[in-house]
């Protein structure tokens, strides 16, 4: 029988609906949408979109790494974008972020995101179980 957990991690934004910040499923770790707010503040972050991007990666992050994973076994992210227009720079954050590792990608512009934000990322990400 499969079973699923649900994460909850100190380290990424606490959820503000009905959702898990992630949850494990067999060896995958889905990544609820992070937006860019920094969890130990709470502070939103809205200025340029490198500085969301940023916070955006870390949370995601955070949540990878309560489950078990890690921003290197990432296998597919999702992101969405209120203006294309952006891309490049959110690119620019991206690949500095990831380094070498290229997960596969969505990008998804959108008309506009919760509290104004310009980004919101999600991930699925592949569970080490040799470090369990």
């Amino acid at each position: 029988m499969n079973k699923i957990k649900c994460l909850f991690t100190k380290d990424a934004p606490k959820p503000s609906g009905h959702y898990s910040q992630g949850v494990v499923a067999g060896d995958l770790l889905y990544v609820s949408g992070q937006l860019p707010v920094n969890p130990k503040t709470g502070e939103k972050i809205t200025s340029s979109i490198e500085e969301q991007t940023l916070q955006a990666l870390k949370n995601v992050e955070a949540v990878l790494i309560s489950g078990g994973s890690s921003i290197n076994n990432v296998i597919k992210t999702t992101v969405y974008i209120s203006d294309i227009s952006l891309w490049e720079r959110v690119n620019r954050v991206y690949s500095q972020f990831f380094k070498e590792h290229k997960p596969a990608r969505a990008v998804v512009p959108t008309k506009e995101l919760h509290y104004g934000f310009k980004i919101e990322i999600e991930a699925i990400g592949l569970i080490d179980r040799s470090k369990k």
